[in-house]
């Protein structure tokens, strides 16, 4: 019996007593959850076991790399090699989630189209191509092979692609960040090995198989994956750590600095008058930590901002409701981990993540397999916009906030919410095979369908 079960000196009964929304949780119910441990001002963003210097650096690491991945990369060629996702206005969106809340959502709704970010199509070509550069780099220097002043095309060229040859790459993945991984790892050079869990979708295997990348398959979840590849790297072998690595970190914050300057190009402002809200769907907890790191440094207290998780993995949740972090799992409170939301099946949240998110991190919410493909579906009719399931998650957000008990007294304590600005962080899909993403969407308007009639009963 799970209810038997210590976890951090209580049982999991205990926790479930203490905190109501774990056991309603662990019933698989879509919860809204606000942090009591918030903290505002600047006390909230110091000591968090990474700094804004660090944040600055990884910007200019990559503005360096972006001649690099001019000439590597086409589809960044009208960018200059900025590896950068468009910001969209959802009005249908906003209309059809007050609909189906039945309550009115002021404000406006954007999307952050991370689903169009090239090179790997999902939020991992943030964090995921930042750590291999980063090793790339410093491996460079290391050999003498870059010098001060040197244009960063130099890494195309093929003393640079023998030296990676000799080394090894590695990353534990449920799918989008081993994609990420083995994109860049195979353009470098690196002999890359990505080890997947049993969440991962075949023709993510597939491609990178296709670009000569080693593909560990696991019968098991993403922890066993990740706990795998750790115990097969070698000395000459940079594993990439999605539950510990800072790098990564540091490549997902920088997001924040490019969403500033879209925010000011659309003239929206951001202040204690106009808050914004941003919605990111979690997973391990590494990429939507280091957004909110960066947005929080940026905007203070004027930004909010939401982790969505699979009510079959709400990992993060637990990890902060309890304090407990990465010392408890889903599987502690009888949670299955099996969710169509591959890019989040993840059963135990990130140490690093979760300790930098307890004072930053507004809330968090859950949402269930059927409205994944439901949102999807209504996404893509409404406003044209293709995601994988897990990169819908965060749409369900404003309206729960609007309309969750949790959720009104958090609004009564935040005023100027009529002024919002709702950002949806649509973090994958880009490159889904258009036959798989065929089949979400006619899952979810099957969905929709039977929503519909059963309305009308």
């Amino acid at each position: 019996m799970t209810d038997t079960k210590v976890i951090g000196g209580k049982t999991i009964a205990r926790w479930k007593q203490d905190f109501p929304i774990l056991a309603e949780a662990a019933a698989l119910k879509e919860v809204f959850w606000i942090n009591p441990h918030y903290t505002s001002g600047s006390e909230g963003i110091e000591n968090r076991g990474v700094t804004p210097a660090e944040m600055d650096g990884a910007a200019d690491r990559l503005t360096r790399f972006a001649a690099f991945a001019a000439k590597a990369y086409p589809e960044t060629r009208d960018t200059k090699g900025l590896i950068e996702s468009p910001l969209r206005e959802a009005p249908r969106m906003l209309e059809f989630l007050k609909k189906e809340a039945d309550t009115n959502i002021p404000g406006r709704l954007l999307v952050k189209c991370d689903n169009l970010l090239p090179i790997a199509g999902s939020i991992k070509a943030r964090g995921g191509i930042y750590e291999a550069l980063c090793h790339a780099e410093a491996l460079a220097w290391e050999e003498g092979l870059l010098k001060a002043g040197d244009s960063y095309d130099v890494f195309l060229n093929k003393e640079f692609h023998d030296l990676f040859a000799q080394r090894e790459l590695a990353v534990g993945s449920t799918g989008n960040l081993g994609l990420s991984i083995g994109i860049i790892g195979a353009k470098l050079g690196f002999k890359t090995t990505v080890h997947m869990s049993a969440d991962a979708r075949q023709w993510k295997k597939a491609m990178l198989r296709e670009r000569g990348v080693t593909v560990v398959e696991y019968e098991a979840d993403y922890s066993k994956a990740v706990a795998g590849g750790r115990r097969q790297a070698g000395p000459d072998c940079h594993f990439v750590d999605d539950e510990n690595s800072k790098n990564l970190f540091l490549g997902y914050s920088v997001a924040a600095l490019r969403l500033q300057k879209q925010l000011e190009a659309m003239r929206i402002p951001v202040d204690p008058e106009h808050p914004l809200c941003v919605y990111l769907p979690c997973g391990v907890g590494g990429g939507p930590g280091g957004v909110t790191y960066g947005i929080k440094r940026l905007y203070g207290d004027a930004a909010r901002c939401f982790f969505v998780e699979p009510t079959h993995a709400p990992c993060m949740l637990l990890g902060l409701v309890t304090g407990c972090h990465d010392k408890v799992s889903v599987g502690d409170f009888g949670i299955d981990n099996k969710t169509c939301a591959d890019g989040l099946a993840v059963g135990r949240p990130s140490s690093f993540a979760g300790k930098v998110m307890d004072a930053l991190l507004s809330g968090a919410y859950t949402v269930s397999d059927e409205h994944l493909y439901y949102l999807l579906y209504n996404l893509a009719e409404l406003e044209d916009i293709w995601l994988e399931p897990s990169a819908a998650a965060g749409f369900m957000g404003p309206a729960r906030l609007h309309t969750s008990a949790a959720g009104k007294s958090y609004l009564k304590n935040h005023p100027c919410m009529d002024k919002a600005v709702h950002i949806v962080w649509a973090t994958g899909g880009g490159m889904v095979p258009a036959k798989e993403m065929r089949r979400y969407y006619d899952q979810g308007k099957e969905i929709a369908a039977g929503f519909t009639r059963s309305r009308s009963r």
